[in-house]
């Protein structure tokens, strides 16, 4: 153990160390010192009044004020989104103003915008009625026409429908209108107007019912879009001539066209002056037009200059509203005129905190300093992990597990290697490696780029974690060169096979096998195995056992982690009746196991294995026989059984037992002391004290969590051994639907003399690749990686009920804006 003490410490191997502070500030100064805590970014705040609601706290009109602002930026912004102006904000250039300066220049510019906006839709929705009238005329113009001259065109675009208006008892209108009478009739009128389409036919079918079809109905469409007035939203129109005689009709039919949103305009009769009006319509229509397309430019260099200072006054707002919202967490004396304030920060970061509070006190030109000091606390303290580019994807991967407790060992550092290798063994191609490896390039090479473009959720995940990408290319080069596959197909990188043939044309490579006839060969599978009789079950074997020893190493790890968090935090209970048993028990039974594979890998044995195992405790005394791989090994598998069987009580009985002597030691005389002063109020009780009193020792509670751990421990020794067999069953997996794609789709394909056959097939190898072995069995083995190391590896040690450190920091209020 001496050596392990005089280990130098690890970095992210812990922690860091936090310290509890308390400030207190003067009110002039209190906010440029939250200004500078949060430019620093390394002090967490603790909310102080967490029993008040927003609305009773001391800086609420500030923070309404801010919320405020913070609305006319998102108007701002969804105005220049809506015209489609190209803005060009630029961080760098700052403007000094300060908050009221902005919050007048913010009034200011909605006040305009505003303005514009009602001049726009005034202008919009007259050009649009006019656009209509226009319409009207020139298709109504077209009936009206027709009815004069008594034409009816079969072969004319309009659909008419006719019906009459009795004038007297015995003809109807379109009698009339067959009779060759003059065409001037007394009392026949017509509206004009325009209506949508969609409501067409739903409109004609109310007018001549309300009618009791005693009228004439003439309809075209209008031919192009066209806004509605009222909604302003582009809709297909038709327009509509409807001749009726009567008041009493003439009011129905108005009352029908307001409820069904037909806006009617009037069509005078005359040819003459049907041209006129519309002559003069259409220019007015130009007017218009020049107008609005004046008022848009004038809008859209408006928008443009808010544009180019929008992030920064969104920036600039979020700041201040955070600024208010932290000072709203801190207590207000009245009686001294300070603000008091609690938070967490790591202990390196003192200096830098006391440097920025010198700095706000003489920026405030207050004249009292800011106290800055340390405080006790019964609390844990939040998790703070310093991180880069690089381990900040394997230190969320640990996250998102669980955040580690205070001080807690941080399996990240081992994840950095231990997971994209274990990816790499059920992922071993070194053809598919570099495809992963190019991927990752582009993204480490074009982080920058990317990290200030919004991207999709894929590829969000995948810039996250690329540098996470690269080692898992790099381990899949490693573990693809030892497999010997590049796309399925084995290459002969490092010399001559060691087998050959055992005549000219190895036909009976698949039954007779091949020979032997030189060295091994010197790194990895040799590639003569590739097609042989002996390929699959070798590789079987070799990466079943393979897959043992990792699991069987990585637990040993996570079993020894554990040890090193009970000797950190001075618990010797759990050295002594955890950790000690749990290695005895594991490597009793696997670890054992472990040394047997490679006992039978060095000397070549024909022992098998699984027979070792099970007679293991089937029949402990009995012979071996051809199984026995060493001297000693019966006597020795009786010992480990034994071992095995006594760390199981071990475990389970003497930790909760030795809980319950050390707290009746600890709170021996403190019952008679706390009876003896029962006048005595609990509030005014020591923090230490009050919560030494408050935790209640239940020893059942002890004893069940103790059984289910042990127990938990026992079975998932065995089911997390199994578990990493996974290693071997998606390798094999990866492996076979490799030599499928190569052999069915690519040789396939190959064999026949036609270039679109070959092609073809080129192409669809390519895809099967690219989309199922590169994306589906990328994120297979990622997620079986993950689960090995959540499950099997941090199951043994870590506990992940801790809570972040969380500081008040203006960067992350930016990266959120970006």
């Amino acid at each position: 153990m001496k050596f392990f003490n005089d280990l130098p410490p690890m970095d992210h191997f812990r922690s860091e160390s936090m310290s509890l502070v308390q400030l207190i500030m003067p009110v002039e100064s209190a906010h440029h010192a939250v200004s500078y805590l949060g430019e620093l970014g390394l002090l967490q705040f603790k909310d102080l009044n967490g029993d008040k609601s927003p609305f009773q706290r001391t800086f609420v009109n500030q923070v309404k004020r801010c919320g405020e602002m913070s609305r006319k930026l998102r108007f701002f912004a969804d105005q220049i989104s809506k015209a489609g102006v190209t803005t060009f904000p630029n961080p760098d250039s700052e403007e000094v103003i300060d908050l009221e300066q902005l919050e007048i220049r913010l009034s200011e510019h909605e006040g305009e915008l505003l303005e514009m906006n009602r001049n726009s839709e005034k202008l919009q929705q007259t050009y649009s009625e006019l656009l209509e009238f226009k319409l009207v005329l020139l298709k109504a113009g077209r009936f009206l026409g027709s009815a004069q001259n008594h034409l009816v065109m079969a072969e004319t675009e309009l659909v008419e429908n006719i019906y009459s208006i009795k004038n007297e008892d015995r003809l109807s209108l379109l009698e009339q209108s067959m009779q060759p009478e003059p065409s001037n009739k007394a009392g026949l009128r017509f509206i004009s107007g325009i209506i949508c389409k969609s409501k067409e036919l739903t409109f004609e079918r109310m007018l001549f019912r309300a009618t009791r079809g005693n009228m004439f109905f003439n309809q075209a469409p209008a031919g192009e879009q066209v806004m509605d007035p009222v909604s302003g939203e582009m809709v297909h129109k038709t327009v509509f001539v409807v001749f009726f005689s009567g008041d009493q009709a003439r009011s129905k039919i108005l009352r029908i066209c307001q409820a069904f949103g037909a806006n009617c305009y009037p069509v005078p009769e005359e040819n003459n002056k049907q041209r006129q009006l519309t002559h003069e319509v259409s220019l007015r229509l130009s007017e218009l037009e020049a107008t609005l397309d004046a008022g848009t430019c004038h809008r859209n260099k408006a928008l443009a200059s808010i544009g180019s200072q929008l992030w920064n006054w969104t920036i600039m707002v979020k700041k201040e509203k955070a600024v208010y919202d932290t000072l709203n967490m801190l207590n207000f004396d009245v009686t001294k005129k300070c603000l008091v304030g609690e938070g967490w920060c790591p202990t390196f970061a003192k200096p830098q905190i006391k440097e920025a509070l010198h700095h706000a006190t003489i920026h405030s030109n207050s004249q009292v300093g800011i106290i800055f000091h340390d405080m006790d606390s019964s609390e844990s303290p939040p998790t703070y992990f310093r991180t880069n580019r690089f381990t900040n994807a394997f230190q969320e991967i640990v996250d998102a597990y669980g955040v580690a407790r205070f001080q807690e060992a941080n399996p990240a550092v081992y994840s950095v290697i231990t997971f994209p290798f274990l990816f790499a063994v059920m992922f071993g191609d070194w053809g598919h490696g570099l495809c992963l490896l190019f991927g990752s390039l582009v993204l480490i090479l074009r982080e920058k780029k990317l990290g200030s473009q919004k991207l999709g959720s894929f590829m969000e995940m995948a810039y996250g974690g690329r540098y996470v990408l690269l080692l898992m290319a790099l381990f899949s080069i490693y573990c693809g060169l030892i497999y010997n596959e590049f796309f399925s197909v084995p290459f002969y990188i490092f010399g001559e096979s060691a087998y050959k043939c055992r005549n000219a044309d190895c036909s009976d490579v698949h039954t007779a096998g091949l020979i032997k006839y030189r060295d091994p060969y010197p790194f990895g599978v040799d590639p003569k195995w590739r097609g042989s009789r002996s390929e699959l079950p070798f590789l079987n074997s070799l990466k079943m056992k393979m897959s043992i020893l990792l699991g069987v190493s990585q637990m040993n790890l996570g079993i020894i982690l554990s040890y090193f968090d009970a000797k950190f935090h001075a618990n010797p209970l759990d050295i002594q009746y955890q950790f000690i048993p749990q290695m005895i028990f594991l490597n009793s039974l696997f670890g054992y196991l472990a040394l047997l594979i490679v006992i039978k890998w060095c000397t070549g044995s024909q022992a098998d294995l699984y027979h070792v195992m099970i007679y293991m405790f089937l029949d402990p005394f009995g012979d071996l026989g051809e199984n026995q791989l060493f001297w000693g090994q019966k006597e020795l598998q009786i010992l480990l059984l034994i071992l095995a069987i006594v760390a199981v009580p071990w475990m389970l009985f003497p930790k909760p037992f030795m809980l319950k002597k050390q707290q009746t030691e600890r709170f021996q005389g403190r019952t008679y002391g706390i009876l003896g002063t029962s006048e005595m109020d609990v509030d005014h009780e020591p923090d230490s004290a009050r919560h030494q009193h408050h935790e209640d020792f239940n020893f059942s509670e002890v004893f069940v969590h103790q059984m289910i751990h042990s127990i938990e421990f026992v079975l998932g020794a065995v089911s997390n051994t199994a578990s990493y067999l996974r290693l071997w069953a998606l390798s094999l997996a990866h492996s076979e639907l490799s030599t499928v794609f190569y052999e069915k789709l690519l040789l396939l394909a190959w064999g026949y003399d036609n270039i679109v056959i070959r092609i073809t097939g080129l192409v669809v190898f390519a895809f099967a690749t690219a989309f199922v072995l590169l994306m589906m069995e990328t994120l297979s083995a990622l997620l079986h990686a993950l689960r090995l190391h959540w499950v099997e590896f941090m199951g043994k040690f870590y506990h992940g009920d801790g809570y972040k450190f969380r500081p008040f920091s203006f960067k992350l209020l930016a990266d959120e804006e970006d």
